[in-house]
Parts: C-alpha cells; structure tokens; sequence
C-alpha cells in the first residue's frame, strides 16, 4: 500500500473483505462501503475508525434493509454518511462515484496534509431526459 494514506472502496463481497481490513490497517484513513449487512457479531465493524461513506440501494432484495443499518450502526467511525438510493442492488446511480471522488479528496488530503484536486467538470452526467 506504500506510506501515503490509502483510501478503500469495496461494495457487496468488498465490503465484507473490507470492513476486516479496515478495522486491522491504520494506514486505511477513509473508505467507501456498502451492499452488505451484519450478520453476527458486529465486533469487527465496532472496530473501524476511518470515515466512512456507506452506500445502501434501499429496496435491495439480497441484503434486507434492516442488515444494512445495523452494520451502518456498528461502525466504529466517528464520522460516517449514509448515501440511500431507491432502487436495487446493482442501480447505484453513476453520480455516486462523483460523491465518493469528492469524499476520498477530502479525507485522503487531510490525511497527506495537502490538497487533492478533482478532475475538473462531472464525470457523470447530470440526470434529466435524454436527446435521441
């Protein structure tokens, strides 16, 4: 991973890979999760302290709504944001990855102690009718 911070983005199955990393690597200082649950203890959850930005499809028919709260809620970060979209589990919307662009910038930077440019201009487009 090197020394500068590292930021981590993991959905479904990498989110359950990475909420045990997080809660191990110091060196993890902000991440992106989501598409999963708790299912059992929520100890190693309890254990995460980046900041997170967690992304929840609310009408997903594989992790009940209820799973994905409760792992929202056993996180250990002081600083957490929950992203809820209507819609299924492979409907994030595409302005999701600009939200999370903008949350890496921002933590990743402070961490560094420097400021992170985004690209300039979106990098999805803005949602209204489409020209045929």
């Amino acid at each position: 991973m090197g020394a500068g911070p590292v930021g981590y983005h993991g959905v479904s199955m990498g989110c359950g890979l990475g909420v045990p990393l997080l809660a191990a690597e110091p060196r993890v200082r902000a991440a992106v999760l989501g598409l999963l649950g708790v299912r059992g203890p929520a100890a190693t959850a309890a254990r995460v302290t980046a900041p997170v930005l967690f992304l929840l499809q609310w009408d997903d028919t594989r992790v009940p709504r209820e799973h994905a709260l409760a792992l929202f809620d056993a996180l250990g970060s002081a600083e957490r944001t929950l992203h809820a979209n209507p819609g299924e589990r492979g409907g994030i919307p595409a302005f999701e990855t600009d939200d999370a662009l903008r949350f890496f910038a921002r933590h990743l930077a402070q961490a560094a102690g420097s400021r992170l440019r985004l690209p300039e201009g979106p990098r999805t487009p803005a949602p209204g009718p489409s020209a045929s």
